[in-house]
């Protein structure tokens, strides 16, 4: 049934029940007795109060009817400020529905609102005081946002991400802050000082957490720690000096062990009462210097003589400082020492590298030259235990490396000799000179080993030629200590001029070959050239050679030697001869 019908049908049965009420009084007022006009009366009280009930209930309809529409229009100003406020679009209603349930909808829509509302404003109010929190620790300014504003959700989202961000930097500044408060009080106990200012009482007194973490306040704080740094690198530095001093002093004056170690605590930190006892082992150290002077003047040459040698000083440059020779031993000739081997030490400093470097080319060369050495060496070829390999791979590693060190070292000596205004001389030459020379020696050793080699093979062609010695075949080289019964070497039989057959015409002419380079040998001279051995009868013939065979050959091999020995010029070590100064 549809609510239209049943309306209708209720308000029928109302009227019939008013028309059976009226008919029942009616019946009860005719039972009485009643007058008519009384009845009608009576009638006419129950039409005014049925029409006063209705009127009064039409009345209330209406009121409530008002109050819906009261209510639908603030509802709707409360909810435009609602969207204004919380920055949403406009609420859009629902078309095509009844007062009550556009009564009850736009209200629904304002108490959601409304909570919305509430809930950004207690987060605006929980966020502010931890952001006042943060500015009060980090003294920065507030975040920029109206507390009394409704704040967006973006708002928010910007407010908590700067929140978290100034957490972050408050961490930071934090961990920066007890780091550098630790420094402080090691600086601080390491230079034996108590907090003076009222900052320095702030940083080592209070709470960590109530010491204000600003950007000045922090700055601030590494400003007193780099303070209290130098402050502690000078007493280092000066502890160093002292250190660096008695040590000296111990040496010189020759103190023994015992007494060190007991000072040995002194000696490997520096706050304020190990500067403080330096002090005192220095002025202690100094009066038993002037007590020992000859002694400590001793030491110190000894200190001298070993820069020099470190230096290269040529024996002029030594002679040059003529306190070195002196032996009136007193305080102004210790001072003179003192301040030689400080200048000595400073002038090693500065060209350390490239004494060094000349250090290491010496070494290297004469190691080069005991592998060449050895490679001329028969027995070497008995090795069993790799030592050949090794020596040839070492010789051409030293072969490959000198030029290199030689290279490195000419832009050293090109740099020195720019900044001293002077050449860079080893034994009154220049040293690039004297490597040269050292090569080339080297080289003219080396032709001489191979001459005196050629010589010996001349030798052996010769008496094989004149006394037909048997030639003989290459065999394997059997292992040392072993031989084979069934295949024993030989003896070459040697025959004698008058009986032996004349040679092969092509073999003549070997000979002929082998006699001039025998009697025609180069040899060198001092200046490096080769001059001739020339016989003054070179047309002689084979039994001539061989008849006097023992005395020309005696001759002959004496003049060579002598020849070479006077050419060959050891290469010379490098010994501490330079002739720079400083």
């Amino acid at each position: 049934m549809s609510p239209a019908h049943s309306s209708e049908v209720l308000a029928a049965e109302s009227v019939a029940c008013l028309n059976k009420a009226l008919c029942h009084l009616k019946d009860i007022w005719e039972e009485i007795g009643i007058p008519e006009d009384q009845r009608l009366q009576r009638t006419n009280v129950v039409k005014n109060h049925i029409k006063g009930l209705l009127d009064m209930m039409i009345t209330e309809e209406e009121s409530l009817r008002t109050r819906l529409l009261s209510s639908i229009e603030a509802c709707r100003k409360q909810l435009d400020t609602l969207c204004l406020e919380l920055q949403l679009p406009p609420f859009e209603e629902e078309r095509g529905v009844t007062m009550l349930q556009q009564e009850k909808e736009i209200r629904t829509q304002v108490e959601m609102l409304v909570k919305e509302r509430t809930q950004r404003m207690q987060q605006l109010k929980a966020l502010t005081e931890r952001d006042q929190d943060l500015c009060d620790t980090l003294c920065s300014d507030p975040y920029a946002l109206n507390p009394n504003a409704v704040p967006s959700l973006e708002q928010l989202d910007g407010f908590r991400q700067h929140i978290a961000s100034q957490t972050t930097e408050k961490e930071r500044r934090h961990a920066e802050f007890v780091g550098i408060k630790r420094q402080i009080i090691l600086c601080m106990d390491d230079l034996d000082q108590l907090p003076e200012t009222s900052f320095e009482k702030d940083i080592i007194c209070e709470d960590q957490e109530a010491f204000c973490l600003s950007k000045d306040n922090i700055a601030s704080l590494k400003l007193l720690l780099g303070q209290l740094e130098e402050r502690k690198a000078e007493n280092q530095a000066v502890c160093e000096v002292h250190m660096e001093n008695i040590q000296e002093l111990w040496d010189r004056l020759q103190v023994p062990q015992e007494e060190r170690e007991l000072f040995s605590e002194h000696m490997v930190t520096s706050k304020k009462k190990n500067l403080d006892a330096l002090e005192a082992e220095g002025r202690r150290l100094m009066e038993l210097k002037r007590l020992n002077m000859r002694n400590v003047t001793e030491a110190i040459r000894s200190e001298i003589a070993w820069l020099w040698e470190k230096c290269f000083f040529s024996s002029d440059q030594q002679q040059a400082f003529v306190p070195y020779f002196s032996n009136d031993f007193t305080e102004q000739l210790l001072g003179l020492h003192e301040a030689e081997i400080l200048r000595l030490k400073q002038h090693y400093e500065e060209h350390k590298e490239l004494f060094e470097g000349v250090q290491r080319w010496e070494e290297s060369w004469r190691l080069f030259l005991e592998l060449e050495k050895k490679a001329t060496d028969p027995s070497r070829f008995t090795n069993r235990g790799g030592n050949l390999l090794k020596e040839e791979k070492q010789k051409a590693e030293l072969h490959k490396s000198l030029p290199k060190l030689e290279k490195k070292l000419k832009a050293q000596i090109e740099v020195w000799e720019q900044e001293q205004a002077r050449e860079f001389l080893v034994n009154g030459q220049k040293f690039l000179q004297f490597v040269e020379e050292q090569w080339e020696l080297h080289r003219i050793e080396k032709e001489n080993e191979k001459l005196e080699r050629q010589l010996k093979k001349s030798k052996q062609i010769e008496v094989d030629m004149l006394y037909g010695t048997a030639v003989r075949t290459p065999t394997k080289r059997r292992f040392l200590g072993t031989t084979t019964p069934s295949k024993a070497r030989k003896v070459p039989s040697v025959r004698t001029p008058g009986r032996s057959k004349p040679p092969l015409a092509g073999l003549q002419e070997r000979n002929k070959e082998n006699m001039g380079q025998v009697t025609g040998l180069g040899v060198p001279l001092q200046s490096g050239g080769f001059k001739t051995l020339a016989s003054p009868q070179r047309n002689f013939s084979i039994n001539s050679v061989a008849s006097t065979y023992s005395e020309f050959a005696t001759g002959l091999i004496n003049t060579v030697i002598e020849s070479i020995q006077s050419s060959e010029t050891s290469p010379r070590p490098l010994t501490p001869r330079a002739s720079q100064t400083y």
